[in-house]
Protein backbone atom coordinates (compact mmCIF):
# COMPACT_ATOMS: atom_id res chain seq x y z
CA UNK A 1 0.00 0.00 0.00
CA UNK A 2 1.46 3.38 -0.97
CA UNK A 3 1.99 6.07 1.64
CA UNK A 4 1.58 9.81 1.07
CA UNK A 5 3.44 12.20 3.41
CA UNK A 6 2.13 15.71 4.16
CA UNK A 7 4.39 18.18 5.99
CA UNK A 8 2.89 21.21 7.76
CA UNK A 9 4.88 24.03 9.40
CA UNK A 10 3.94 27.16 11.33
CA UNK A 11 3.86 30.24 9.13
CA UNK A 12 7.30 31.86 9.01
CA UNK A 13 6.05 35.15 10.46
CA UNK A 14 4.56 33.49 13.57
CA UNK A 15 6.35 32.67 16.80
CA UNK A 16 7.07 28.97 17.26
CA UNK A 17 7.28 28.49 21.07
CA UNK A 18 8.24 24.80 20.80
CA UNK A 19 10.98 25.62 18.33
CA UNK A 20 12.26 28.46 20.51
CA UNK A 21 12.36 26.18 23.57
CA UNK A 22 14.17 23.50 21.58
CA UNK A 23 16.70 26.05 20.28
CA UNK A 24 17.43 27.08 23.88
CA UNK A 25 17.72 23.47 25.03
CA UNK A 26 20.17 22.65 22.24
CA UNK A 27 22.31 25.64 23.22
CA UNK A 28 22.33 24.54 26.87
CA UNK A 29 23.43 21.06 25.75
CA UNK A 30 26.40 22.50 23.88
CA UNK A 31 24.85 22.67 20.41
CA UNK A 32 24.74 26.46 20.12
CA UNK A 33 25.53 26.54 16.41
CA UNK A 34 21.84 25.91 15.66
CA UNK A 35 20.29 29.36 15.81
CA UNK A 36 16.69 28.55 14.98
CA UNK A 37 14.55 25.43 15.26
CA UNK A 38 11.02 25.27 13.87
CA UNK A 39 8.75 22.37 14.73
CA UNK A 40 5.98 21.20 12.44
CA UNK A 41 3.75 18.21 11.82
CA UNK A 42 4.08 15.20 9.53
CA UNK A 43 1.08 13.17 8.39
CA UNK A 44 1.40 9.76 6.73
CA UNK A 45 -1.63 8.65 4.75
CA UNK A 46 -1.70 5.04 3.55
CA UNK A 47 -3.77 4.55 0.42
CA UNK A 48 -5.75 1.44 -0.43
CA UNK A 49 -4.99 1.20 -4.12
CA UNK A 50 -2.94 3.24 -6.58
CA UNK A 51 -2.27 6.96 -6.20
CA UNK A 52 -4.32 8.43 -9.01
CA UNK A 53 -4.78 12.07 -10.01
CA UNK A 54 -8.08 11.97 -8.10
CA UNK A 55 -6.32 10.76 -4.93
CA UNK A 56 -3.68 13.50 -5.33
CA UNK A 57 -6.40 16.13 -5.66
CA UNK A 58 -8.17 14.81 -2.56
CA UNK A 59 -4.93 14.82 -0.54
CA UNK A 60 -4.20 18.43 -1.57
CA UNK A 61 -7.69 19.44 -0.39
CA UNK A 62 -7.32 17.51 2.89
CA UNK A 63 -3.90 19.07 3.51
CA UNK A 64 -5.25 22.61 3.13
CA UNK A 65 -8.67 22.15 4.77
CA UNK A 66 -8.23 19.47 7.44
CA UNK A 67 -4.59 18.69 8.24
CA UNK A 68 -3.46 22.31 8.57
CA UNK A 69 -4.85 25.47 10.12
CA UNK A 70 -4.47 27.96 7.27
CA UNK A 71 -4.45 30.91 9.68
CA UNK A 72 -1.23 29.83 11.40
CA UNK A 73 0.24 27.01 9.28
CA UNK A 74 1.44 26.32 5.74
CA UNK A 75 1.48 23.00 3.92
CA UNK A 76 5.14 22.90 2.94
CA UNK A 77 5.28 19.57 1.16
CA UNK A 78 3.31 16.63 -0.10
CA UNK A 79 5.27 13.52 -1.12
CA UNK A 80 3.21 11.06 -3.10
CA UNK A 81 5.88 8.36 -2.82
CA UNK A 82 6.27 8.02 -6.57
CA UNK A 83 9.08 10.49 -7.00
CA UNK A 84 6.69 13.42 -7.33
CA UNK A 85 6.65 15.87 -4.47
CA UNK A 86 4.95 19.23 -4.13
Amino acid sequence: MPTIVVDVMPKAELLDPQGKATTGALARLGHGKFENVRIGKRFELTVDGPITDEVKKEVRELAEQVLSNSVIEDVVGIDFGDGSAE
